[in-house]
């Protein structure tokens, strides 16, 4: 069997139709144990090469023994799914792979692996950033978005879900490079400043109320950079990326052009920098940003008159991604409401969903590499 044949198998596998996912056939069981068992070998090769596959700010894990035994619980629950899906489903696909991966962690040494390789390197790949990651968003979202779906017919493994797990993985891997480069202006920026005493100050303002700070600048500058992708043509042909999604759940809000997300974190940190907040306020926020992002972008069907008067949710931000021509260039804001309701580009018809998402004519290639090469292609 080729390379091409196996990665077919599999794919017919995780997109297998409805009654061959549906409970007690194995499926369930081997998509678990296949997801982890990658998570788990993963973070296995980010303790033996941390240099090479950690990020500086995850190495003191490393050690913890919580995290070691989170580990093994990962390889432990990883295998034994895989061991349940062998055992009830036909195909052993699924189940084969998830064991070859939990077993391939453990002869790596498992939880209790040691760095060959401890100084670290110039540059490094963050795979343990991708799959923790992916392991809390999906531990978090999956299970909402079977709970209350928006859709209740769009799958799992929906259409375009390998583009868009791709562009985790690309997001993931690079961010050393995005923040470095998107974080630096903005530190210059604070160096630079003659603002010693405003930051003084600000640093020493309660924690929530920095947290709070740091949201409402950031999405005030964030709603501008946004309608500028939008109105601007050239930017909007890297904008028009993200918008290319035609389903939404957890995995979409991933799919962002690289240049994009440079252009849109470098702008967007420099109030978190130059004001001068606490580290432990930004670094809460960067956290929270990226839970948030996937929130809005999820396959929910929560419904919060109350909430959505205040802050974006769900049904707000699918709106701004709505085929319909009422939904075209609105709801720039990604925190609060209030910015669109300002500026004049506000839409939430009352309990009302748009009925489908993308761009008209959907002109934007599938498959990462021809959609990275989209904005520089001739119109």
């Amino acid at each position: 069997m080729s390379l091409q044949d196996a990665r077919q198998k599999l794919r017919d596998e995780l997109e297998a139709p409805v009654p061959l996912r549906a409970f007690g056939t194995g499926w369930i069981s081997g998509v678990a144990g296949l997801a982890l068992g990658l998570i788990g070998l993963a973070l296995v090769i980010s303790l033996r090469a941390p240099g090479q596959f950690a990020m500086p700010e995850l190495t003191a894990l490393h050690g913890n023994p919580w995290f070691k035994l989170a580990i093994l619980l990962l390889l432990l629950l990883g295998f034994t799914a895989s061991a349940l899906s062998l055992a009830l489903r036909p195909s052993k696909l699924l189940g084969t792979l998830g064991a070859a991966a939990a077993l391939s962690a453990t002869l790596l040494g498992g939880a209790e692996s040691s760095a060959l390789t401890p100084d670290p390197t110039p540059l490094f790949l963050g795979l343990d950033w991708f799959a923790l990651n992916v392991l809390f968003t999906g531990v978090i979202f999956i299970p909402l978005e079977r709970l209350s779906p928006l859709r209740g017919e769009q799958p799992l493994f929906r259409d375009e879900w390998r583009e868009d797990l791709f562009y985790y993985l690309v997001s993931s891997f690079l961010v050393q490079v995005l923040a470095f480069v998107s974080f630096a202006p903005a530190k210059w920026l604070a160096a630079a400043a003659a603002l010693a005493a405003l930051q003084q100050w600000v640093a020493g303002l309660p924690f929530v109320v920095q947290l709070v700070a740091i949201m409402f600048l950031t999405d005030l500058v964030q709603y501008w950079v946004h309608r500028a992708f939008h109105r601007v043509p050239w930017l909007w042909n890297f904008h028009a990326v993200h918008h290319s999604a035609q389903r939404m759940d957890w995995m979409a809000g991933a799919r962002m052009h690289f240049l994009e997300i440079l252009i849109l974190r470098t702008l967007t940190v420099i109030p978190m920098f130059a004001l001068g907040f606490a580290p432990t306020a930004v670094n809460v926020y960067i956290l929270l940003v990226y839970l948030y992002s996937t929130f809005i972008h999820a396959n929910l069907s929560w419904r919060l008159p109350v909430v959505d008067q205040l802050l974006v949710t769900p049904r707000f931000h699918h709106w701004h991604h709505g085929i319909e021509k009422e939904a075209i260039d609105v709801n720039f804001a990604i925190h609060f409401p209030l910015f669109d309701r300002l500026f004049g580009t506000y839409h939430l018809p009352k309990d009302e969903w748009p009925s489908g998402y993308g761009i008209e004519g959907h002109p934007v290639p599938r498959g990462y590499w021809a959609q990275f090469l989209y904005p520089f292609r001739r119109k």
